[in-house]
């Protein structure tokens, strides 16, 4: 007779665990007549290798899931695991440490130190840490992102969307267990953010890379390979490899109070 593993048991060698796992996540803030429950309950589990995205009408609490997510806050109740790593059990120090080593950061605004070319922009983390940068996996990001003809130019000098290029491979050289955006296309025009959404589409198929990314936007929505609907706190639904005009048809539906929930 076959058993299961124990739900504490190793991941079969032939199965790759997920990227993340979120059980039973709850959060609010203020009380009484003021409460708001920005997270309800929420259970979610995002493969290893994909392009997720985190949509809802104003206020669903996607930001919220965002940052519970990436260990930038925490739930009040339930559980994060990230690459494995129990985040709910960690201190202030070992979070960081975690986001540090483990977990990526693309913002709206690129957080780039404006005194600092973008090779030394891109190889920050690693001065702050004191470790040695595995040149190989630095000239394969640069490569793959198209900044090779600009690594001694400093913020000021880069377009907006070369700022944001910075801004990923900073990210992508820690090899971070996940990628998280948010609204990292939101002060990009039109064709700069078809650019930037098209390099993290390149850092999921061509670095293994995951990629979870909050946006309002259908079309920045259409390049993930899944797009996961909050509204109220809750999840309202996942849409595997939709179409912009499926993503707008539901955002809207969620948004005049359609929702249906999965």
């Amino acid at each position: 007779m076959t058993t299961s593993p124990a739900p504490n048991a190793p991941y079969p060698p032939t199965h790759k665990p997920p990227a993340i796992e979120a059980v039973g996540l709850t959060k609010t803030y203020g009380s009484g007549e003021t409460l708001v429950h920005a997270l309800n309950g929420v259970n979610l589990t995002i493969p290893a290798g994909k392009f997720v995205a985190i949509m809802g009408p104003s206020g669903s609490g996607k930001s919220t899931l965002l940052h519970c997510l990436a260990g930038l806050d925490r739930a009040d109740q339930g559980g994060v695991r990230v690459g494995g790593m129990e985040l709910t059990t960690l201190n202030d120090n070992q979070l960081t440490k975690l986001r540090r080593e483990h977990i990526g950061f693309v913002f709206q605004a690129f957080n780039l130190v404006p005194t600092l070319t973008a090779a030394e922009n891109i190889q920050l983390p690693f001065a702050l840490a004191g470790k040695k940068v595995d040149q190989g996996w630095y000239q394969n990001v640069v490569h793959n992102l198209g900044l090779a003809e600009r690594l001694s130019h400093k913020p000021s000098q880069l377009s907006g969307g070369q700022q944001q290029r910075v801004a990923i491979a900073r990210a992508l050289l820690t090899r971070p267990a996940v990628l998280f955006g948010d609204e990292p296309t939101g002060n990009l025009d039109t064709v700069t953010s078809a650019e930037v959404l098209r390099l993290l589409r390149t850092s999921v198929d061509q670095l293994n890379q995951t990629v979870v990314m909050v946006t309002h936007d259908p079309v920045a929505a259409g390049y993930a390979d899944q797009v996961v609907l909050l509204a109220d706190g809750q999840i309202a639904g996942i849409l595997q490899h939709p179409t912009i005009e499926q993503i707008t048809q539901r955002l809207t539906a969620l948004r005049e109070g359609a929702v249906n929930h999965a």
